[in-house]
């Protein structure tokens, strides 16, 4: 165990930031580490898979541990931390959702009622696909408690989306070895383009129905 801290420690990877942290996780608890540092981001998503799963592929490659343990501790931490966000979704309920649905300026009812439907239709395929997109890898969990999916059909799709898209950033750094961080440009490029949509897709949603509420307002005064 003492040669494989030597080894990682000396390769040329960041030492300060979020990989400097993630490192150290693995130099300490070694796959349980990983684990640890994957559970954490799906928690709090500012903290970068592609950073932490290359590098952790990377470490793998270095001999601090083994490829198997590396994909075995990602994917049990993805899947720990989705289990905890849908927790907190079932917590927090259906009823307190509609509530403060209801508080929101320029939302309505039937909006929330269309995507309850729409991800009672596809909840299983949002679930599986959604761990293998930024940003909502780790935001998918709480609908799925919040609607109730049956946990063991979310722990089995979960499961089968992290170990996708773990294996491609663990197996990229693994390969990629000392330019491991190109993994994490390229994840970080899609990450934003995803967050631009998002945000272009919401001012849409907003723009759609202040112009709605301007046109009532005006068929109101006229008539």
């Amino acid at each position: 165990m003492q040669h494989a801290v030597i080894t990682l420690s000396a390769a040329p990877e960041p030492s300060g930031g979020i990989a400097g942290w993630a490192t150290g996780l693995v130099e300490t608890l070694g796959g349980p580490g990983a684990g640890v540092a994957i559970a954490l981001e799906n928690l709090f998503p500012p903290l970068p898979s592609e950073v932490i799963l290359p590098l952790t592929g990377f470490a793998a490659g270095q001999g601090a541990i083994t490829l198997v343990s590396a994909l075995f501790w990602t994917t049990l931490g993805s899947v720990v931390g989705a289990v905890v966000l849908y927790w907190l979704g079932l917590l927090f309920g259906r009823e307190r959702m509609h509530a403060v649905w209801a508080k929101l300026p320029l939302v309505k009812a039937g909006d929330l009622e269309r995507t309850e439907a729409w991800f009672v239709r596809h909840g299983t395929k949002a679930v599986f696909l959604g761990r293998m997109v930024p940003i909502f890898r780790s935001l998918v969990s709480v609908p799925a408690g919040v609607e109730r999916m049956p946990l063991p059909v979310f722990v089995m799709l979960t499961t089968l989306g992290s170990l996708i898209w773990n294996s491609v950033l663990v197996l990229a750094g693994y390969w990629l070895g000392d330019g491991w961080e190109v993994v994490e440009s390229s994840v970080g490029v899609l990450s934003k383009v995803v967050l631009v949509l998002v945000v272009l897709a919401f001012a849409g949603y907003v723009a759609v129905r202040v112009r709605g509420r301007e046109a009532a307002a005006r068929h109101r005064r006229t008539s």
